[in-house]
């Protein structure tokens, strides 16, 4: 059981990294069909294999913008720009591609990636190693004895591996401190405010002082005037930010570790990966298999 090392890769910021990373590139098909994206998404995911081992892969998927935290909160990444227009049509591709790798594609309308990537590492951890491939520091509160968050940094094979003691050494909290961080200070980029005035240096503070949101408002009177006072004028906001964060461990997915087997299909996925100019990058892992 101990020998399993299940990688979890989180489609969209993967493709959504590549394609920033490649967008000077016209790669493109005969058809004119841009494939820059899936070419840089294949050099990570190639670069990741070959670096961690796994014995099993899957990929996870956001299902469309609409979730059950849009319906609790109708700001919830509101602030998002529309995908470039030509990474839209390989939004499907990519998916056709990591299929023909042998790797299933998962996605649960309704919820987010990140809900099936919590459900499945929680899951599977009892199986083997998980490691989560990810570019979103949400993904930290996974970490557990049995689960990595593997975060890609600027360039290619650059990772921050956070384990327990790496979390606790690099953001000096424990993984469900990563949630009340967030219900704190809100985030920016899924465009939720928390507690209005309270930044990442105080939210630590408080953090470490009173361990949880919970904590902090047990002791709410003996925090300073203006902190208590912001935290009161924004009470409701704090709940919903908490629970905006809070990644969902137990969505209706469903996974047999067996699918997941990394063993490449080479003789069915080459038609495919020479329709669309990316059979050079099977050398990657068809050395390191």
């Amino acid at each position: 059981m101990n020998d399993n090392k299940i990688l979890i890769v989180d489609g969209m910021a993967l493709l959504f990294r590549a394609y920033f990373a490649q967008s000077y590139s016209a790669r493109r098909t005969p058809d004119g069909t841009p494939t820059n994206a899936i070419y840089g998404f294949l050099q990570y995911l190639f670069d990741t294999v070959n670096e961690f081992r796994p014995t099993h892969v899957v990929c996870c998927w956001d299902m469309g913008s609409k979730t059950f935290r849009t319906d609790m909160y109708t700001g919830y990444k509101a602030n998002r720009p529309d995908a470039p227009d030509d990474l839209v049509p390989q939004f499907s591709l990519v998916k056709d591609v990591v299929a023909a790798l042998g790797i299933p594609n998962l996605g649960i309308e309704g919820y987010e990636a990140d809900d099936c990537i919590g459900t499945l590492a929680t899951r599977l951890c009892e199986q083997g190693c998980v490691y989560v491939l990810t570019g979103d520091h949400d993904m930290l509160q996974l970490v557990s004895e049995r689960v990595h968050v593997v975060i890609m940094k600027k360039g290619r094979n650059n990772y921050a591996v956070y384990d327990l003691a790496f979390l606790k050494e690099d953001k000096g909290v424990l993984p469900f401190q990563i949630i009340e961080l967030k219900g704190l200070t809100g985030d920016t980029s899924d465009n939720y405010p928390g507690v209005k005035g309270i930044g990442e240096k105080t939210a630590l503070k408080l953090l470490l002082e009173y361990e949880s949101i919970d904590g902090i408002l047990a002791n709410l009177s003996s925090l300073s005037a203006s902190i208590k006072a912001k935290i009161e004028n924004d009470l409701e906001m704090l709940h919903l930010s908490r629970t905006l964060a809070r990644i969902h461990i137990d969505s209706p997915v469903e996974c047999v570790l067996d699918d997941c087997l990394w063993n490449v299909p080479f003789d069915a996925a080459r038609p495919l990966f020479d329709r669309y100019r990316l059979t050079s990058l099977l050398s990657m892992i068809e050395s390191a298999s």
